[in-house]
């Protein structure tokens, strides 16, 4: 029997070939006892999965493209631009197919949550007043700013003394609820 345990045991370590499983399966059923499951690697996508596939896939080839992109001749902070362009443009494609348009179950809004597809905490807070439009995380926190307040992008337009603004963190030229 201890035998038998320590082949299982190389079994879940390491990849044996398949026709191997039914074997040791046999074997188990003739010691009296059942074989442990295998666990896999392999995620389960749930239903509906196939309709948002590829443009997530189409998303994620550009935000690869962004990534790997020469930033020569570009300041430091305008490197991320289309990095952080690209992060809102899936979690606002999600967002809008869960919350505006009901075209996917709440189980695939999840697991796309999950995985990593959509930011959590910016899609928490465009649920909230004032937030609708929010570009990035950072255009709200207090302590990436002078003076403890937020980013330029979130002041409407109709109250800027300049009328084109890029943020420095994320490039949005406006996020403001009333705009």
């Amino acid at each position: 029997m201890r035998c038998l345990l320590q082949l299982v045991g190389l079994v879940m370590h390491f990849q044996v070939p398949t026709n191997v499983v039914p074997m040791l399966d046999k074997l188990f059923q003739l010691a009296g006892r059942t074989m442990p499951k295998v666990k896999t690697n392999r995620v389960k996508y749930p239903e509906g999965w196939e309709l948002i596939e590829p443009t997530l896939r189409d998303l994620q080839g550009k935000m690869r493209e962004a990534e790997n992109d020469p930033h020569d001749g570009k300041r430091k902070c305008e490197a991320l631009w289309p990095i952080f362009k690209l992060a809102h443009q899936k979690s606002r494609y999600i967002f809008d197919l869960y919350h505006r348009r009901k075209e996917i179950s709440k189980e695939l809004y999840e697991f796309c949550l999950d995985q990593g597809y959509a930011d959590r905490n910016l899609i928490a807070k465009w649920k909230k007043p004032g937030y609708e439009r929010l570009c990035c995380l950072r255009c709200i926190q207090p302590r990436d700013h002078n003076f403890a307040t937020t980013c330029v992008c979130r002041v409407p337009k109709h109250l800027r003394e300049e009328k084109v603004i890029e943020c420095v963190h994320c490039g949005c030229r406006g996020c403001a609820s009333g705009d």
